[in-house]
């Protein structure tokens, strides 16, 4: 596998209010978790240097409002982005339902082209203690990312993780970069 040293990809993480992309940045970043939830107005941004398989790369991570009223100011934060994390709240099923609406304005706002992207369901330590009946299944959470992938044409990969633990949070990151460079052809 042949690298481009020292690059950058620009990746969005993008889903409903209140799912864990901010956490989950945060978790990857290296900084603590909060219990308490704080609004992302508009957008956050993060940028973390790597070693990935012996070379460095740069993510822009942009972490996208996932609420409605923040619609009209999220289009600019797709432009040139090189992969997603799409995340969803495993309690939540609603979140889960939201996803093509996700994708559907991530192609939009980015000259219509599909981009290398993760399904996430966060929140796996909630899967002990929330109703069974209300929680998104693992293997319902995985046909979609299959569907997915026949209809991109590409792998999209579907992981669960908890930004509050960290299981999971690094590996995903690194899954995404995986198929980043895979779809890239190198």
């Amino acid at each position: 596998m042949t690298f481009n040293t020292n690059q950058t990809f620009k990746i969005v993480l993008i889903g409903d209010g209140a799912v864990g992309k901010t956490s989950l940045r945060r978790t990857f970043m290296g900084k603590s978790f909060r219990e308490n939830y704080i609004l992302t107005i508009g957008a956050d941004f993060s940028i973390k240097d790597l070693d990935f398989e012996g070379y460095p790369v740069k993510l822009q991570i942009w972490d996208l409002a996932g609420q409605q009223r923040f619609s009209d100011v999220r289009g600019a934060y797709y432009m040139g982005c090189y992969g997603a994390v799409v995340v969803f709240d495993i309690t939540r099923p609603n979140t889960f339902s939201n996803i093509d609406y996700w994708i559907n304005e991530l192609i939009k706002f980015n000259d219509n082209k599909l981009v290398p992207m993760i399904i996430i369901g966060n929140k796996s330590d909630l899967r002990e203690t929330s109703p069974p009946e209300i929680q998104v299944t693992k293997m319902a959470a995985e046909a979609y990312a299959m569907t997915l992938s026949q209809w991109g044409g590409f792998k999209i990969s579907y992981m669960e993780t908890s930004a509050k633990t960290g299981e999971n949070v690094e590996k995903s990151f690194t899954n995404l970069i995986n198929s980043i460079y895979s779809l890239m052809g190198v």
